[in-house]
């Protein structure tokens, strides 16, 4: 019999890398997913030599044939992390690039559309399928600077809400994870098109914000409940941060 499978789409690098390696130390073969094939590999590596099992799978979650394509491919599927996404630029709605916002909806939104559609038969045929899709705490809390971001993780907030009420019935839990400020590797960097100084200003004075293997732990910790326990919605935020707007800075020196 096939082991039980996760696929794990942004599994190159932050949250998804950070959720594959837990996902694969509670026993899941997990199929990593990503652009970048080189991280992909290497993390497999990793995986592997800790005595787990995974493979390495290179996917750009906007290309549907793709997706399709790879899910085509497996035995079997029991649980999907639709993670894959980011924010791009923090300008006003005013000033903002609308090419910006149209690849913030396509990965955020149409991404984990198209991983859902995919991956849900086998979900349902697995008779105990699990659907986890990383949104935010901004998909409930408008900010400056956010309109784009805020949009598509409403729309993936939206989208998990509508699935959970379509499912029912089905053997199939829907789990939205929705973090506050995390400090990954890439994602304030990428918002802010490599500009490291803009990207530090987001955490600075934050003693302690959230780590990718904060979220990671809490992932794996609602997909590993027992089969009848679906967590909903889950909002994780560190302790400097009470809401959006509402975060304690320490006084820089």
């Amino acid at each position: 019999m096939s082991p039980r499978t996760a696929v794990v789409t942004g599994a190159s690098s932050g949250i998804g890398a950070a959720t594959a390696r837990r996902l694969a130390e509670a026993g899941y073969h997990v199929v990593l997913t990503a652009r970048r094939a080189d991280r992909l590999e290497a993390l497999a590596k990793e995986i592997t030599d800790a005595g787990h099992s995974a493979a390495a799978v290179a996917l750009d979650v906007t290309d549907r044939a793709a997706v399709d394509a790879l899910a085509a491919s497996l035995d079997r599927v029991d649980v999907l992390f639709a993670n894959a996404g980011g924010a791009l630029g923090a300008d006003s709605v005013a000033t903002a690039d609308p090419e910006e916002w149209r690849t913030m909806y396509e990965v955020n939104v149409l991404g984990v559309l198209h991983t859902v559609q995919a991956f849900l038969p086998g979900l349902i045929a697995s008779g105990d399928g699990t659907v986890v899709v990383l949104s935010s705490t901004a998909a409930f809390t408008p900010y400056e600077g956010g309109g784009g971001y805020v949009a598509a993780k409403h729309g993936a907030h939206a989208l998990a809400g509508t699935l959970r009420l379509e499912l029912l019935g089905e053997p199939v839990r829907v789990i939205e994870i929705a973090p506050g400020m995390v400090k990954t590797e890439g994602f304030a960097l990428t918002r802010f098109h490599g500009d490291q100084e803009k990207a530090a200003a987001v955490y600075a004075g934050v003693a302690e914000p959230l780590t990718s293997e904060d979220i990671a732990d809490t992932v794996t910790w609602a997909v590993t409940r027992p089969s009848h326990v679906n967590v909903d919605l889950l909002v994780v935020r560190p302790r400097a941060q009470a809401a959006q707007h509402r975060v304690h800075r320490e006084p820089q020196g």
